[in-house]
């Protein structure tokens, strides 16, 4: 898999933080349409998204360095672990499949339910938490252009493989979108 995984490139950052024009609230009564949102600009600028907390990391690893390196690695435990379960146990499958953002709230309270008992509770909203807000808060109210959407139909159809494309799968949010191109494929091809 990871031979044929290419990495993202890194979006200009005007492009990234562009102005007031480019953000809009999303329309929180759509909740597929919000979600297909933050999953684009997720696939988009996951190289961006990437730097961003890798900065926010350094920050807090540079602070607290064991408490980093403990929370990111109960973190990482705990999403392995869940998405192993995810893949191998029926009912945690079909729950992720049905409800992925409710299984990555899961993973995160099981992570800070470790973390407490550890006393790693500030690294980890720091640390861990506040780069994943943010990520989320830009994904969330950045307005997709037309670059982002035919780079994400690439991605959907597989003739691109990219990091933040693994993880989307390994959440089960993939899928959905996979085939709503696929019958977009089909109907062209009807024509």
């Amino acid at each position: 898999m990871a031979a044929k995984m290419e990495l993202a490139p890194l979006r200009p950052w005007d492009d990234f933080f562009p102005g007031a024009d480019r953000f809009a609230k999303p329309e929180f009564g759509d909740l597929a349409k919000w979600n297909n949102r933050v999953i684009s600009n997720l696939l988009y600028y996951q190289t961006n998204y990437f730097a961003v907390a890798v900065v926010v990391f350094i920050i807090v690893g540079f602070l607290n360095p064991f408490g980093m390196f403990l929370g990111g690695t109960v973190v990482t435990l705990v999403f392995a672990g869940s998405v192993w379960a995810g893949e191998n146990k029926a009912p945690i499958k079909n729950f992720k499949r049905k409800n992925p953002t409710l299984f990555v709230i899961g993973v995160m309270v099981t992570s800070y339910f470790l973390l407490s008992l550890c006393g790693g509770v500030m690294v980890f909203i720091f640390g861990i938490t506040f780069p994943l807000l943010l990520i989320l808060i830009h994904a969330s109210l950045r307005l997709r252009n037309m670059k982002n959407r035919l780079e994400n139909k690439i991605e959907g159809v597989g003739l691109k493989k990219t990091p933040m494309g693994v993880i989307m799968d390994l959440l089960d949010q993939q899928e959905e979108k996979i085939n709503k191109i696929q019958d977009f494929i089909e109907s062209k091809l009807k024509e």
